[in-house]
């Protein structure tokens, strides 16, 4: 070290102590009580160099409710409506779907008559064949009746059921607890199938998504907590998730952290901590 550097900083620990001392005095002078002043105890403690990298909260529980059948719209769940799971959050018009139900109701029934009818009237042909008071075609042409009927109650009940299942679907259904957040359509208008209707978000699963340096990778372990803060908040998080493949243009890799849902809202900005190097045993004193 050499003087000129050794006199500067005996310089500045000197204005220090004078600035120390002046402060009390001046309350002092003022009638003014002295400023508290407290103690910190210099520790031993592992650290590592870190950098603060933006994330957004998102929610793991975001869908896009979509229609899946044609139709128009009868009802939408307004905008914040809060839903549990299996509730509607949406209908489309059901009236064409419940007259081919009554439709196909009506087949299945037919079918299942006409296959009461030749049941028994294969057994009493069956009697008349072995007293050789029948011919063997008529028979079997009645066999092949009652086959056919079999089958026919088979694709009637199979179409009905089809239709009853198009029928459930004209209710849009929430898959999990959440909020409605946007109506992407309105009471009146047609859909298609696939179309969507409704964003449904869940503020119950909760995650910071973060995006850091390829460098930072091998600095970070799942299961590992960092720490993260903005304007209104800070806490500590543990990582769920590491998308080790870094974007070829940006050079960054995804950092996916659980967050406590009754601390943090979806779409806040965020600071998050990420460490850039093996932590090591540092003399450490707090910041403030």
């Amino acid at each position: 070290m050499t003087n000129m550097t050794r006199r500067t900083r005996n310089l500045l620990v000197a204005f220090g102590m004078l600035a120390a001392l002046a402060l009390p005095m001046a309350a002092a002078a003022q009638g003014m009580p002295p400023p508290p002043v407290t103690v910190a105890t210099v520790t031993q403690t592992r650290l590592a160099p870190t950098i603060s990298v933006p994330g957004t909260v998102i929610s793991r529980e975001d869908s896009r409710l979509a229609a899946e059948v044609e139709g128009r719209l009868t009802w939408v769940a307004e905008v914040g409506t809060t839903v549990a799971a299996g509730d509607p959050v949406a209908r489309i018009d059901d009236k064409q779907l419940k007259l081919q139900q009554a439709e196909n109701r009506g087949l299945v029934a037919r079918e299942q008559a006409r296959l009461t009818f030749l049941v028994p009237e294969v057994e009493r042909l069956r009697r008349l064949a072995a007293q050789d008071n029948l011919a063997k075609s008529q028979l079997e042409q009645t066999i092949s009746d009652l086959g056919v009927a079999r089958s026919d109650v088979v694709v009637a009940q199979a179409r009905l059921e089809q239709t009853e299942d198009l029928l459930a679907r004209t209710s849009i259904q929430a898959p999990f607890d959440g909020t409605v957040t946007e109506r992407l359509q309105n009471i009146g208008e047609r859909v298609n199938t696939g179309q969507q209707i409704v964003r449904l978000v869940s503020a119950g699963e909760l995650e910071i998504v973060a995006r850091a340096p390829l460098q930072a990778v091998h600095f970070l372990d799942v299961g590992g907590d960092v720490a993260m803060h903005n304007d209104y908040r800070a806490a500590t998080g543990k990582v769920r998730a590491i998308v080790p493949f870094g974007n070829p243009e940006s050079h960054m890799f995804e950092v996916r952290i659980d967050v406590d849902p009754q601390e943090w809202i979806v779409g806040e900005s965020v600071r998050v901590s990420v460490p850039t190097a093996e932590p090591q045993e540092v003399t450490a004193v707090p910041r403030d």
